[in-house]
């Protein structure tokens, strides 16, 4: 247990080094949004984002990284979500799988106010709300959106890394990486890394874009 523990907070690291826009991905001009790291945030206050099915106030996914690509207009917002997942074990990449498998529910994501009434970056003082290009006006009350499109990236331990690659095939919207990519100094500037990331777009299903 005490290692699993140590990898999390590794990873979690790892990822706060990590920028506003996940790595590898590029902002195409003809597709708006505006992309913010929601997990995990700099300060560990319980007031991150996170994602929940509707109607439900208990059971919630406090996915390791968590990226929103706020979109749409102030009066049909929505957001794009880039998770991470780093599986310590096999009965943790089955379970976190299932949090994110294909459902005729809508996920959505919760941003509580005072995560949104924060600046961006302790050198940058625009609140999030501001950032997100949806809202209007500062918050007073969490900002729930419809998820319109997922895609997670799972981080293995190298065996089972081995073992999915040789018998497995991801769903769609599933990537995976050994642990080692996630927990190695600078793993934002691997290049491979950088690649697969652009990759978990939308965007990269399109023959071209107009």
């Amino acid at each position: 247990m005490d290692e699993l523990r140590r990898l999390d907070n590794l990873v979690k690291a790892r990822l706060k080094k990590w920028p506003q826009r996940p790595p590898g991905l590029t902002q195409n001009a003809n597709i708006r949004g505006s992309w913010l790291r929601g997990r995990p945030a700099e300060v560990v206050d319980g007031q991150q984002p996170f994602l929940k099915l509707p109607g439900s106030n208990r059971l919630r996914t406090l996915p390791d990284g968590l990226w929103l690509n706020f979109a749409g207009t102030p009066v049909e917002p929505f957001v794009d979500i880039f998770a991470i997942e780093a599986c310590g074990t096999l009965q943790n990449l089955l379970d976190k799988r299932s949090r994110f498998a294909p459902s005729t529910h809508s996920l959505l994501a919760v941003r509580p106010v005072p995560w949104l009434l924060a600046a961006v970056l302790p050198d940058d003082p625009t609140p999030r709300w501001r950032a997100t290009g949806v809202l209007l006006h500062p918050p007073v009350t969490p900002l729930v959106l419809p998820v319109r499109d997922v895609r997670v990236m799972y981080g293995l331990k190298q065996r089972h890394y081995r073992g999915f690659v040789q018998s497995q095939v991801p769903h769609p919207h599933e990537y995976f990486v050994p642990m080692e990519a996630l927990t190695a100094e600078d793993s934002d500037q691997n290049p491979e890394l950088q690649a697969l990331v652009a990759r978990a777009s939308a965007t990269a299903n399109f023959f071209n874009l107009p």
